[in-house]
């Protein structure tokens, strides 16, 4: 399978797209500023920018899949959120799929369905990414939402928990995790084309991908 990664260089991207090296997958690595492009040699590194759609064509050309993993950074351009994460993605989508792409699979967030939540203070980062989500879902592509608890930079070991839209509310989960789910969602028959939920937490039974998707 050949995968693009964009948002390859951001703090989650790179746990995908440094997973994926080890997985056997062709990976392809989308990058704004080649010189922050630090991966393993088996990694292809493409230039491009998800709000200049010329650029997405050839980055994405002969790829199976794409994993979307950006995200607008915080600032003080409140129009940060809707270009990146709703315009952005919207190109990023058209692309795919004049692509035939097979897989679309992309970081969304908890609680984008709470309007009054307080992360829409900043520039209604979480509506935005909740009108992406409605974008994908629209697009005829089979697709895989993530909707991430509070990422955390480090994995203390706990077992993700999964589930269905809007039923998360709270809990936090490591990057690294939400980079496994992403990448076990693109060859997982029962991840096609849902909206999961992940936390994780140490109390929470182990269970397989396949079961994980499939209870959703």
């Amino acid at each position: 399978m050949n995968v693009l990664v964009v948002g390859a260089t951001g703090k989650t991207g790179l746990h995908v797209t440094n997973q994926l090296g080890g997985s056997g997958a062709v990976v392809r690595a989308m990058v704004r500023d080649r010189a922050k492009a630090d991966f393993a040699d088996s990694v292809e590194v493409v230039v491009g920018d998800v709000l200049k759609p010329d650029t997405l064509r050839a980055a994405i050309e002969g790829c199976d899949a794409v994993i979307c993993a950006t995200g607008a950074a915080p600032s003080f351009d409140v129009t940060g959120p809707y270009q990146v994460d709703f315009v952005g993605t919207k190109n990023l989508v058209d692309a795919a799929k004049a692509a035939g792409v097979k897989r679309f699979v992309i970081v969304s967030s908890l609680c984008v369905s709470k309007f009054l939540h307080p992360l829409n203070l900043f520039w209604l980062v979480l509506f935005w990414k909740k009108q992406a989500e409605a974008y994908i879902i629209k697009s005829g592509l089979t697709y895989t939402i993530v909707r991430p608890g509070g990422l955390r930079s480090e994995d203390t070991g706990e077992t993700i928990v999964m589930s269905g839209a809007d039923t998360l509310f709270d809990g936090g989960i490591a990057r690294q995790k939400v980079a496994q789910v992403c990448i076990e969602a693109l060859s997982e028959p029962g991840a096609e084309n849902k909206i999961v939920e992940i936390v994780a937490r140490a109390e929470a039974p182990e269970q397989s991908f396949k079961s994980l998707f499939a209870a959703v």
